[in-house]
Parts: structure tokens; C-alpha cells; sequence
């Protein structure tokens, strides 16, 4: 007998497992990370919604009391004055749930993310 797979598919898969306000938070982080990176393609990896491009770009997801956000360790260096707020871990950030997500912030991060995976392809060819 198969096993089912009940995990998510895709991206709308997995926002839809979240209650509304959760959803409407993951929504926003998609939409901007879609913004900045408009050539990027959706996929679920380790779990988590992510973005692709010349590589893993960025990956997101809800747990209790936070959004987390994957980025890599070498985009964090830029922004560590901003980021010194939040709960961080090698290559991951820590949105608190009861406060506002900087948003502004995910868009610049995955625009550096973007430049990074970009120059990293253009060194392998």
C-alpha cells in the first residue's frame, strides 16, 4: 500500500495549512520576495516554502511564535545592524509573531540574495 504524503506541494499548499492572520503574513513574504526576485521559481525544500534561482535563494516558514527566514549566513553580514533586533542563527532569522514583520527588509535582503546567486552563476560558466 502507498503511503499518502499529506506534506505540501507547493507554496499555496503551505500557507493554506496556517490560520488566516498566519496566512495573510506568509502571503505578504511571498508577494515580496516575488517582487524582488520576479524570475525566481517556487518550491517546497526541506519542508519550507523557497525561492530558486541559480540556486536555493531564499526559504521562509511559521512556527509557534515566529517566521523564519533562511536566507544564508552571507546575506546576513550586510544587514546586521538591522537585523541586531531579531533572533538569529547561522543563515536564519527570527520574526517575532507579535511584531511587525519588516518586510522592506526581506525585499532587500533577497534583492542582495538575487545579486549573490547571479555572480556566483556568472563565476561558473
Amino acid at each position: 500500500m502507498d503511503k499518502i504524503d499529506d506534506s505540501p506541494q507547493n507554496i499555496s499548499e503551505y500557507i493554506a495549512l496556517y490560520p488566516d492572520e498566519i496566512q495573510e503574513i506568509l502571503q505578504k513574504i511571498r508577494d515580496t520576495i516575488q517582487q524582488a526576485a520576479p524570475e525566481a521559481r517556487e518550491k517546497i525544500s526541506y519542508g519550507l516554502p523557497t525561492f530558486y534561482l541559480q540556486g536555493n535563494l531564499v526559504h521562509f516558514g511559521a512556527f509557534k511564535n515566529h517566521i523564519g527566514f533562511y536566507p544564508t549566513p552571507s546575506a546576513m553580514v550586510p544587514f546586521e545592524e538591522e537585523l541586531a533586533p531579531y533572533k538569529k542563527a547561522k543563515g536564519s532569522i527570527h520574526f517575532p509573531l507579535d511584531q511587525p514583520i519588516p518586510y522592506a527588509l526581506i525585499d532587500k535582503i533577497v534583492r542582495f540574495r538575487v545579486k549573490e546567486n547571479m555572480q556566483k552563476a556568472k563565476g561558473q560558466r
